[in-house]
């Protein structure tokens, strides 16, 4: 769920202004996974605007204490979140680490590397929340390393079905600052994409692992 309907508009505003976001409908973009999307979102390019990138952690710092308590400790996901979760754990005064992919195969084999002790109360930042998965194999490397995850907190959400199961298989609170439901229509009024791409936008988000034979 969004952390507020203000901060969900003003968010995604941010994110079309810098091509954070990115609408495409005629021309697809090819995701990792193999899907076709009419959408590409690549939040890192926050942190190359001070304004933009001061906002998003002010909000983040605003809603985690409101929603869920000052933690012990801030945890970014590799590699995307690394950047905004240590200006979030600067901000608040907290300590700071981050979790990998997987543990390295070298040297102490870390997956989450920082100073993390059992038992502390920790805050997942992410930047983008798809289906879920790799989002949820951080807080269960942190889980396994004795931290109390108290929920996670992301910059956007394309809102799928299936990462609301998967969140809630895990157990894990998800708060986000802005979602896909908060997007389109403002896209709309700004004028990134017309109505009728609107439909193909809401098309792709009710099925966006076969949209791409659809749309052959």
């Amino acid at each position: 769920m969004i952390f507020s309907n203000a901060t969900a508009e003003k968010t995604a505003e941010l994110l079309l202004q810098i091509n954070a976001i990115k609408l495409n409908p005629s021309n697809p973009f090819l995701w990792a996974s193999g899907w076709h999307s009419p959408i590409y979102c690549d939040n890192r390019l926050t942190l190359s605007f001070p304004a933009i990138r001061n906002y998003i952690r002010d909000e983040f710092v605003k809603h985690i204490e409101a929603t869920y308590g000052k933690p012990d400790v801030i945890a970014g996901v590799a590699t995307g979140a690394i950047g905004i979760g240590i200006l979030v754990a600067e901000e608040m005064g907290l300590p700071f680490v981050y979790v990998r992919p997987e543990p390295k195969k070298h040297g102490r084999q870390n997956q989450v590397e920082g100073f993390l002790q059992k038992g502390q109360n920790v805050v997942v930042v992410e930047d983008l929340i798809s289906t879920g998965n790799s989002s949820l194999l951080a807080v269960e490397a942190l889980r396994e390393a004795g931290a109390n995850v108290k929920g996670m907190a992301a910059i956007f959400s394309y809102g799928f079905p299936v990462a609301q199961a998967n969140f809630e298989k895990a157990n894990v609170n998800l708060n986000t600052l802005s979602d896909y439901e908060h997007l389109l229509p403002l896209a709309v009024t700004k004028q990134y994409i017309t109505e009728n791409e609107l439909i193909t936008l809401h098309d792709w988000r009710m099925h966006p692992d076969t949209w791409n034979v659809a749309v052959k």
